[in-house]
C-alpha cells in the first residue's frame, strides 16, 4: 500500500484545490443582467452574421486549414522520433541510424515552421481584410443614423464600437479561431498517438482530465466577470475622454481641472482594479493547470519507472525508456493546448460580446429613411411650404404646433423668436434631419418624404453658428475631399464670399493646416471657410442659422457683404437674433412657443406694434445705450 502513497498525496492536493475553487464558485454571486453579460443575441446568430464577412475568403481559410494540419505534424511526430532516438542510444547504437533519425526530425521541424509562417501571414492578411470590411460597414451605418439617434449615443461609445470591439473580432479571426481548432486537433492527435504507444499510461493521464474540465468551467465564470468589468471600464473611460477633451476649454475657464481629474481618477482606478482582477484570475488558473501537468509527469515517472524497473511492464503494457520519453513529451503537448484552450474560449466569448455590441448598432434602423418610391431631384426652384406641421422631439411635448407658411422661390425669409420657439427646428425639418409627426413639408410642390434624402440635402446649403472644420487643410475643408473642383473654382468661390482676404494672408494659402475642429482659426474665419464650402456646390436653397453670432465687427462686415451677394443666388432662410441683419428680408416670421405669432416685412411688422416691434425696440435701445457709452 505504501508504494501508492505518493499518488494519494497528489490526489489529496488536487482534491483540496478543487474544493476551494468550488466553494469560491458558489460564494461569488454572478448577477448577469447587472453585469450586462446576459446577451440578447445568441452566439449562433452572431456567427451567422459574421460568416457573411468570412464567406468571400473561404478559399483562404481552406488553405490555412491545410497548412495548419501540416504544421501540427511536428507536435504529433516529434515525440515518436525522439523516443526512437532514445531506443537507438540505449540499444544497438548505429551512427548512421542516428543521423537518419535526426535528419527526419529536422525535416519535420522545418516543414512545420514553414507552414506556420505562411499560415500566420495568410491568416493576418485575411483577418484584417474581414475586420476592415466590418469596420467600414459599421461606419457607413453610423453615417445613416438620424440626428436623434446620434444624439442618444455617446460619441465615446461609438468610438469604442468602431475601434476596440472590431479589434476584439480581429483577434478572433487572426488568432483565436485557428489556435482553438489547432489545439483541439493537437489534443486529439496526441491522445491517439499515446493510446497507440501504451493505453494504460494514457488512461493514467486521462485521470487528470476531469479536473482540467472542472478548473476550466470555474475559470470561465471568474474570467468572464473580470473581462466584463474591464470592457465596461474601457468604454466608460473612452466616453469620458471624448466628452471632456472636447470641452477642455470650459473646464479651464471655470477652474474645474482638479474636479475633473478626480472624476477621471475614479474611472481610471475602476479600470485598474478590473484589470488587476483579470490578471489575478489568469494568475491563479495558469499555475493550477501547470500543477496538473507536473502531477501527471510525476505520476508518469513514478508509475512508468516502477513498471520498467519491476519488469518492463505496467498493468500488462510493455514499458521501455523510449515509452517514458515519448509520454513525457506528449504530456507536455497535451497540457499546453489545454492550458491555452480555456483562455481562447474566454477570448472567443469576449469577441462574441464585442460582436453583439457591434451588431446592436447595425440593428438600429435609421429613423429617417427614403420611402420605396423616392425620387431624385435634378433641379430645384426653391419654393417651400409648411402645411399644418406638428413636431416633437419627446412624445407629447410639441416644439411646433400646427405651423403653416409658404416661401416663394428666390425669396429671403427670416425666422425670429425667443430661444426654444422652434426656429432652428424648422430648418432641421426642412432638410429631413428629423421627420415630422403631422402635416406636410413641400419643396416645389413635392412632399419632401417622397424625395431621396441625399438628393434633397444636395440642393440645400447650410451655414450654422457652430462651424465644424475637420483636421486637414483649408482646401480639404472646402471641397470635403471631392476631386471635382479645381483651384481656380475654389478661389473664385472664396473671392465671392470674401474668404480670399483670409486665405491670401496665410503662408500656405489653401494648403494652410487646419487643426482639429479648426481651433487655429477665429469664429469669423471659420464662418468664411464655411461660406465657401457651401457656395462652391451652388445650392438652390441657403440656410443660415445664427451665422453672424459671436463674430468680431471687422469679420462681420465681410460676412454681411457675403450674405447680400448670396441673397441673389436663390431661396434663403435665416435665423438671426440681431434684427438689424434681416431688415431687407422679403418676409419675417415671428415664432413663439412653437406657433407663428405674426409675419410680414420689417416695416409691416413695426407698424403692427406686436411681438416683433417689441423685440426690435429692445435691441434698438440696447444699441443706443452701448453707442452712448462708447462716446
Amino acid at each position: 500500500m505504501r508504494e501508492y502513497y505518493p499518488l494519494l498525496v497528489v490526489g489529496a492536493i488536487i482534491g483540496t484545490i478543487s474544493a476551494i475553487l468550488i466553494l469560491a464558485f458558489v460564494l461569488v454571486k454572478d448577477k448577469k443582467e447587472a453585469m450586462g453579460f446576459d446577451r440578447k443575441i445568441k452566439d449562433s446568430e452572431l456567427i451567422r452574421r459574421l460568416a457573411v464577412y468570412v464567406k468571400p475568403y473561404w478559399k483562404n481559410f481552406i488553405l490555412i486549414g491545410f497548412l495548419m494540419l501540416v504544421s501540427i505534424a511536428y507536435s504529433i511526430l516529434s515525440p515518436l522520433i525522439v523516443s526512437h532516438i532514445e531506443e537507438l542510444v540505449v540499444g544497438d547504437f548505429e551512427l548512421k541510424s542516428l543521423f537518419i533519425a535526426v535528419g527526419v526530425y529536422a525535416g519535420v521541424l522545418l516543414v512545420s515552421l514553414t507552414c506556420q509562417y505562411f499560415q500566420s501571414i495568410l491568416l493576418q492578411k485575411t483577418g484584417q481584410k474581414i475586420v476592415s470590411s466590418l469596420r467600414e460597414d459599421l461606419f457607413r451605418h453610423i453615417e445613416s443614423l438620424s440626428h436623434a439617434q446620434l444624439h442618444a449615443i455617446p460619441v465615446g461609445k461609438l468610438v469604442t464600437r468602431v475601434t476596440n470591439d472590431t479589434n476584439a473580432i480581429s483577434i478572433t479571426f487572426t488568432s483565436v479561431l485557428v489556435n482553438l481548432v489547432q489545439n483541439m486537433v493537437v489534443i486529439v492527435g496526441v491522445l491517439i498517438a499515446m493510446f497507440c504507444i501504451n493505453y494504460m499510461l494514457t488512461l493514467m493521464v486521462l485521470c487528470f482530465v476531469p479536473f482540467i474540465v472542472l478548473f476550466t468551467v470555474l475559470f470561465r465564470k471568474f474570467s468572464r466577470k473580470a473581462y466584463r468589468r474591464v470592457k465596461d471600464g474601457t468604454t466608460d473611460i473612452n466616453t469620458y475622454l471624448s466628452e471632456h477633451l472636447s470641452g477642455m476649454k470650459i473646464i479651464q475657464i471655470f477652474s474645474k481641472e482638479q474636479k475633473k481629474m478626480d472624476e477621471f481618477n475614479q474611472k481610471n482606478n475602476k479600470l485598474y482594479r478590473a484589470q488587476n482582477e483579470q490578471i489575478f484570475v489568469f494568475g491563479v488558473f495558469r499555475p493550477i493547470v501547470y500543477l496538473l501537468y507536473i502531477a501527471s509527469v510525476l505520476c508518469l515517472l513514478y508509475l512508468g519507472g516502477k513498471g520498467y524497473i519491476d519488469g518492463g511492464e505496467f498493468l500488462g503494457q510493455a514499458i521501455t525508456s523510449g515509452t517514458v520519453v515519448a509520454f513525457y513529451m506528449y504530456i507536455s503537448k497535451f497540457f499546453n493546448p489545454i492550458q491555452t484552450l480555456a483562455e481562447q474560449f474566454h477570448r472567443l466569448q469576449a469577441s462574441m460580446a464585442s460582436a453583439e455590441k457591434i451588431f446592436s448598432i447595425f440593428d438600429m434602423q435609421p429613423d429617417v429613411v427614403d420611402c420605396e418610391d423616392a425620387i431624385e431631384l435634378d433641379e430645384v426652384k426653391g419654393e417651400i411650404e409648411f402645411k399644418n406641421v406638428w413636431f416633437s422631439y419627446v412624445p407629447d411635448q410639441w416644439v411646433l404646433k400646427d405651423v403653416s407658411f409658404k416661401i416663394e422661390a428666390g425669396q429671403t425669409v427670416a425666422f425670429v423668436g425667443a430661444t426654444g420657439s422652434g426656429k432652428t427646428t424648422i430648418l432641421s425639418l426642412l432638410c429631413r434631419n428629423y421627420d415630422i409627426q403631422k402635416g406636410e413639408i413641400l419643396l416645389d410642390g413635392i412632399n419632401i418624404n417622397r424625395i431621396k434624402i441625399s438628393s434633397l440635402r444636395k440642393h440645400f446649403g447650410q451655414m450654422l453658428q457652430d462651424v465644424f472644420l475637420f483636421a486637414g487643410t483649408i482646401r480639404s475643408n472646402i471641397v470635403l475631399r471631392d476631386e471635382e473642383f479645381t483651384d481656380e473654382e475654389i478661389m473664385e468661390t472664396c473671392t465671392y464670399v470674401n474668404a480670399d482676404k483670409l486665405i491670401n494672408k496665410l503662408t500656405h494659402g489653401l494648403d494652410e493646416e487646419v487643426r482639429e475642429r479648426g481651433n487655429n482659426f477665429s469664429a469669423g474665419q471659420r464662418q468664411l471657410i464655411s461660406f465657401a464650402r457651401t457656395m462652391i456646390r451652388k445650392p438652390e436653397v441657403m440656410i443660415l442659422d445664427e451665422a453672424t453670432a459671436n463674430i468680431d465687427t471687422e469679420t462681420e462686415k465681410l460676412i454681411q457683404d457675403s450674405l447680400e451677394k448670396m441673397m441673389s443666388v436663390g431661396t434663403m432662410l435665416i435665423v438671426a437674433h440681431r434684427l438689424s441683419t434681416i431688415q431687407h428680408a422679403d418676409n419675417i416670421i415671428v415664432l413663439g412657443d412653437g406657433e407663428i405669432l405674426e409675419q410680414g416685412t420689417h416695416n409691416e411688422l413695426l407698424k403692427k406694434k406686436g411681438k416683433y416691434h417689441g423685440l426690435y425696440m429692445l435691441q434698438y435701445e440696447k444699441q443706443r445705450l452701448e453707442s452712448g457709452e462708447m462716446n
